[in-house]
């Protein structure tokens, strides 16, 4: 054997000393700190090494693992998101940073009221906020985080939102991809709010585009129909039917979204709009989603594991595609010819790889949205399979996880 392929062996299969060292380190202290170091441990090196990052899933940071749970409200202009954070939070005053209709504001707990430029927590590295960098200085410049003492804000995290437009001209004058940011802070939250005021029913473009953009997080969605108490009861059911067939049609899901029925400000129900069936109905409904808040965190913990686990199958499919193209490029000659032909066939590569490691379907990536970032890519510049790393992953995923979950329990049992 020659040194070469002995050195490439080495390289392939021989575990690092620093990741032997790793395992005599104290115990983690709870689920996502076994994430956390499960993570930076075996997981990252493999989605560095293949550029996982490259293809839609930002690297995580400690922040990722350590954020609170987030809930994060959307709707259109005067829908009163930024009332009803006052209500939940019983302020009348302004919170940290007043909320506004033209940026994104997180509300996160803090010693005392302070306001963070998006420029300056986006770089912090105790925040989950590193990946909203890629949306460029113009979205940062619409992005503050508002620090305060409360309770609530001790166990989750809320995003407050620009009312989304109604006019293309209007539209196409933000500077930054909202649609796209919308979908960043769809992904990483714990909930999504869609409130809707029963006057404004109309679902706006981009309001649509919003909308379709939650797509693959459905069971994260609640719906709010704000302002109920402005209707009688029977105004009220139209509506609320009205409502159902409007998000039926851009939703395009067979199940039912759970709507929540309120007027969340910091006056009393108007009774005399809404009659006292109606009253009764609407404090009920604050019950049932206060409720639900309060549960965030208890599930928050085994949705952040189930997220970990779907990343790290992606990323191990992620993995053997790559390699796999990497080993049909030429060695010398047309190498050029030899990409365009693998992305315009990257179906049947697909399932050459499926077949060969005998991987779920399931856990590949869209294969259009693949071809295209791989467009901008050089094949042979990606790396070779390395089985050590494919071997840490599988251990991670059949032992090291089901002993975390063993040895912890979720805090909020």
């Amino acid at each position: 054997m020659t040194i070469s392929r002995v050195l490439s062996y080495v390289s392939q299969n021989v575990v690092p000393l620093s990741s032997l060292l790793l395992d005599h380190q104290k115990a983690p202290t709870s689920i996502s700190d076994g994430l956390k170091r499960l993570y930076m441990k075996k997981l990252k090196p493999l989605e560095v090494t293949y550029r996982f990052h490259g293809f839609g899933s930002p690297l995580l940071s400690e922040g990722d693992f350590d954020a609170k749970p987030l809930v994060i409200l959307l709707g259109q202009y005067s829908t009163g998101k930024t009332t009803f954070i006052k209500h939940l939070l019983n302020r009348r005053a302004h919170i940290g940073p007043e909320p506004t209709t033209d940026r994104f504001v997180a509300v996160m707990s803090g010693p005392e009221e302070k306001s963070i430029p998006g420029n300056t927590i986006a770089t912090q590295a105790d925040m989950p906020f590193s990946g909203l960098t890629s949306f460029g200085a113009s979205f940062l410049s619409k992005f503050e985080c508002g620090q305060m003492p409360h309770p609530l804000l001790e166990h989750i995290s809320l995003v407050d939102t620009p009312g989304v437009l109604s006019g293309e001209t209007q539209r196409t004058q933000r500077a930054y991809d909202f649609t796209g940011v919308t979908s960043w802070f769809a992904a990483k939250c714990d909930l999504i709010l869609l409130l809707f005021d029963p006057h404004k029913l109309d679902v706006s473009d981009e309001f649509k585009r919003v909308i379709s953009s939650l797509r693959g997080h459905d069971d994260k969605i609640r719906v709010v129909l704000n302002k109920a108490d402005q209707i009688d009861t029977q105004q009220l059911m139209r509506v609320y039917g009205a409502l159902m067939w409007s998000l039926g049609k851009v939703l395009n899901t067979p199940e039912v979204m759970r709507v929540y029925i309120g007027s969340f400000n910091d006056k009393p129900i108007n009774e005399a709009a809404t009659g006292p069936i109606g009253k009764e109905l609407i404090e009920k409904e604050h019950e049932d989603l206060f409720t639900e808040l309060k549960d965030i965190p208890k599930k928050a913990c085994n949705r952040r594991i189930n997220e970990f686990v779907k990343r790290a199958r992606a990323a191990k499919v992620h993995a053997h595609i790559i390699s796999h193209l990497k080993n049909e490029m030429p060695l010398m000659i047309g190498k050029a010819k030899a990409q365009q032909r693998l992305i315009d066939n990257l179906s049947d590569e697909f399932v050459k790889v499926q077949r060969k490691f005998q991987l779920p379907p399931g856990d590949f990536p869209n294969v259009e949205h693949f071809g295209e970032i791989l467009r901008g890519y050089n094949i042979d510049d990606f790396k070779g399979l390395k089985p050590h790393m494919i071997r840490a992953v599988d251990d991670m995923l059949d032992d090291d996880i089901p002993n975390l979950l063993k040895d912890l329990e979720n805090p909020y049992d």
